[in-house]
């Protein structure tokens, strides 16, 4: 398991990681536990909708019109 005590909402350390609140992502070996120094980050932490490789496709896709463009 992999550990983070850098809050990725405020970018800060949090201090005291026996009292902070923290999300588990992922399992096994590759488990990742994020601390965070509230309550409220953890809660706009969870609020943020992961994007996986076919959601961004399918964003783009439904932004074209239709027409090529040069690059």
């Amino acid at each position: 398991m992999r550990i983070t005590t850098v809050d990725p909402i405020s970018g800060n350390e949090v201090p005291d990681v026996s009292n902070a609140p923290y999300v588990m992502e992922g399992s096994g070996a590759d488990a990742l536990k994020i601390y965070f120094e509230s309550q409220a980050n953890k809660a706009s932490y969870l609020e943020i909708e992961a994007k996986t490789p076919e959601t961004v496709l399918l964003d783009v896709y439904n932004k074209t019109t239709g027409e090529a463009q040069e690059m």
